[in-house]
């Protein structure tokens, strides 16, 4: 059985975010037959601009490349000032229009109950990209207040089966969406 490739694109560029520690544990959790791969390029974007769409910059091909590759998307993003990140935003806005991005299935994993307007503003961004958002495969657990690294994410029993969880259950519905095509 061919695996299931996955992109993982964290909102926050803060070292030591506990959406980054959330992805990266999702990639050492990954069940057989996925392969995550956490996406650490967006600091070097630059700011979105179309005039450059005939000629992208590197790092934005390189994106695009990344995106077309993954058979789905896992993304996890903060709140600021009660929406997504600039940061966050300038990279999904690169991806606006392009061949690579629609249709394609998303997880949101979110840090945070308090995260709700993010979440929403996300979401709407995500849907007019076209995306495909698989809400079963999606989930949210309480990071800030538990202060969890990586390793501690990936060593709590009731944490790493909530994320085990979801990530079979993504792959299965990619699966599923891949057969119906």
């Amino acid at each position: 059985m061919t695996p299931i490739r996955l992109l993982a694109l964290s909102g926050s560029l803060r070292a030591g975010s506990s959406n980054t520690s959330l992805l990266e544990a999702a990639c050492r959790l990954a069940p057989r037959g996925l392969q995550i791969e956490l996406y650490r390029g967006m600091a070097d974007l630059p700011h979105f601009n179309p005039d450059l769409e005939n000629d992208l910059p590197q790092g934005i091909v390189d994106l695009h490349a990344r995106i077309g590759a993954a058979d789905g998307l896992l993304i996890s993003c903060p709140e600021y000032a009660r929406g997504i990140p600039g940061s966050f935003k300038n990279m999904l806005d690169w991806l606006v229009g392009s061949s690579t991005f629609p249709g394609k299935p998303v997880a949101l994993f979110n840090t945070s109950p308090r995260a709700s307007e993010a979440q929403a503003a996300l979401r709407l961004v995500l849907q007019t990209m076209s995306a495909h958002i698989v809400d079963q495969a999606s989930l949210s657990v309480d990071l800030l207040s538990r202060r969890m690294d990586t390793t501690a994410i990936a060593a709590d029993p009731a944490m790493s089966s909530t994320i085990v969880q979801a990530l079979g259950c993504f792959a299965d519905c990619i699966r599923l969406m891949q057969q119906d095509a």
